[in-house]
């Protein structure tokens, strides 16, 4: 038997015309991750009868019954509320603390700057279920159990070190001459950092202020563990709603769709600095 040599030129006309497989590809890889997303909208959309009894693409009887009870319901509102107000907190805390820690890792050298750095990165590597127990037992002794600080001041034990490691990434992307020479020119510490310093690191700000607000926003053992009622997040009740008649699957399903809106938003406002951190930074 005898091989036969096939020409490039025959190959390529065995190709459909008009396809382009990497688009396809690509086509199908964006289905396949928006498809959970979809069907979370479907059933919030649908009533609890259709969505346990058929199976159906879309909703037979739309109804926007879920949504209506989620926002005319105290217990159910009050928890996008309540993630909303620890995790901006927490944003702010863990931003407005790691500036400084990186910017003393990035410009200057001491005794133990790599260890410490180093002891940084590992509490972002241990499991929240960790610190729970320590958590709950110092703020209840202190008064601080279910507060909206109680939580905030929680998460900061593993995005402050998320946001050091990442503004230092962009610090050490600045030119020391520029310290220099903002000093030569009068300028104090304080007014040289939040009026030259802080603008070259902007990009870098607004991404770990991202990763600060989502980490903290999907986080669910601590803010559950520290939480009961006057601070309870929308993840904790989402999670505490099995009731004698079973779950509720329709208002879970809206209240699954309005947890993903404020991600959403806030991509939508940082998108720009967020390209930039994954250019520049160590993201």
């Amino acid at each position: 038997m005898t091989d036969v040599a096939v020409s490039p030129a025959a190959t390529r006309g065995l190709a459909l015309p008009g396809i382009n497989s990497k688009a396809v590809v690509m086509t199908l890889y964006l289905l396949f991750l928006m498809l959970p997303v979809y069907w979370l909208l479907n059933m919030s959309l649908k009533t609890n009868s259709e969505i346990l009894s058929t199976f159906s693409l879309w909703p037979q009887n739309l109804t926007f019954a879920n949504y209506a009870t989620i926002l005319t319901d105290p217990s159910w509102y009050m928890g996008y509320v309540n993630s909303l107000i620890y995790v901006v907190m927490n944003m702010v805390i863990s931003v407005t603390v790691a500036l400084p820690a990186a910017y003393a890792f990035s410009r200057y050298n001491f005794m133990g700057d790599k260890h410490l750095f180093f002891w940084l990165l590992t509490n972002r590597m241990a499991p929240p279920a960790v610190f729970a127990l320590p958590f709950f037992q110092l703020y209840s002794s202190i008064d601080l159990f279910d507060t909206h600080i109680a939580v905030a001041l929680a998460h900061c034990l593993f995005n402050v070190p998320l946001a050091v490691w990442i503004l230092e990434g962009f610090m050490r992307g600045v030119p020391k001459e520029i310290d220099e020479t903002a000093y030569i020119d009068g300028y104090s510490f304080g007014r040289f950092f939040v009026k030259i310093f802080m603008p070259l690191i902007a990009s870098g700000i607004g991404v770990a202020a991202f990763f600060c607000f989502m980490f903290s926003w999907v986080e669910l053992l601590l803010s559950r563990t520290l939480t009961s009622v006057n601070a309870k997040p929308i993840a904790a009740t989402m999670t505490r709603t099995v009731s004698a008649s079973g779950l509720d699957w329709g208002v879970l399903a809206a209240a699954g769709v309005l947890t993903i809106v404020p991600g959403a938003l806030v991509i939508y406002f940082v998108r720009n600095y967020i390209a930039k951190g994954f250019a520049l930074g160590r993201v």
